[in-house]
């Protein structure tokens, strides 16, 4: 079992001036703490899980960038790019950019949006389509990156996007691309787009874990695809408490995870002080895990 992490609240009382400075501490330890993974949310205003919109929140693939030049290892993606914001060419180019950048650590998180993109969206009009369009355009992203991630520069006309000229120079420098993790639990749609397209799927924690890895593995054998060929990830709060005290029952919840069939469990950190509780969770929690 591995673990990653979510930066997702940047708000300190030293104000924005210090955002740069609390971003890299948390990138850094979470990098030197063996941390398999650092991930962003894809979202414009700050989220109410989180806190008010009005909150400091950072726009994803700028951080991205950033963090690529702060650390040497984890991998770094969104949890997840809402496909309407980006045009897929656009969208392709970009993760190329960071790949290179970063040495070959990007994936592709992608997904249809969740309902916390409505009221951004229309902030600052960007377009958020209804629900079975969208899905429409996150099966034409995947197929449009691909093709710009196999150099193939020929074009695409799909019904809601057209390239002309799929070029991506230079290309992605990981073997044999950057993998493509989906968001999302919906079982109809989302997990035959996982088998069909992905790496891995992200699943939110819940009671019907199990069954969701039933569904996927149905589309596999409907398409033909190999089950075992698809990382399996589940997106889990980081609570070790102020002392560790929850670290028991967090590690109890991994080996159950494990046992349904996880590989890598992600999520934020939670804590009135984010970087001791991920130092907690780096020195008690990420080898244990490493053993499962």
């Amino acid at each position: 079992m591995r673990l990653g992490v979510t930066i997702a609240d940047f708000t300190w009382p030293e104000g924005p001036h210090s955002i740069a400075r609390h971003v890299t501490e948390l990138a850094r330890a979470a990098d030197d703490l063996e941390f398999s993974r650092i991930a962003v949310m894809d979202h414009l205003f700050q989220i109410g899980i989180v806190g008010a919109p009005e909150q400091e929140m950072l726009e994803a693939y700028t951080t991205l960038g950033y963090l690529a030049a702060s650390t040497s290892r984890a991998e770094l993606l969104t949890l997840v790019t809402s496909v309407g914001y980006r045009e897929p060419g656009l969208l392709a180019k970009t993760l190329t950019t960071l790949d290179v950048l970063s040495g070959g650590r990007a994936a592709l998180g992608i997904g249809i949006g969740a309902p916390f993109n409505i009221a951004e969206s229309r902030g600052l009009g960007l377009p958020f389509p209804p629900v079975a369009e969208r899905f429409e355009r996150l099966e034409e992203t995947l197929q449009i990156c691909l093709r710009m991630w196999d150099s193939n520069d020929e074009p695409y006309q799909g019904k809601h996007y057209r390239l002309e000229r799929t070029l991506n120079s230079p290309p992605a420098v990981r073997d044999p691309r950057p993998p493509i993790l989906i968001g999302g639990s919906g079982k109809k749609k989302t997990l035959r787009l996982v088998a069909q397209y992905a790496d891995a799927c992200n699943l939110f924690h819940g009671p019907d874990l199990g069954h969701k890895l039933d569904v996927l593995r149905r589309h596999c054998d409907a398409i033909g695809r190999d089950y075992a060929t698809i990382e399996k990830t589940v997106m889990l709060p980081l609570a070790p408490g102020v002392r560790g005290e929850r670290i028991p029952a967090l590690l109890a919840e991994l080996e159950r995870l494990g046992r349904l069939g996880f590989d890598h469990v992600i999520g934020p950190v939670h804590g009135p002080d984010q970087l001791a509780a991920l130092t907690l969770l780096g020195e008690r929690v990420v080898p244990e895990a490493m053993g499962m």
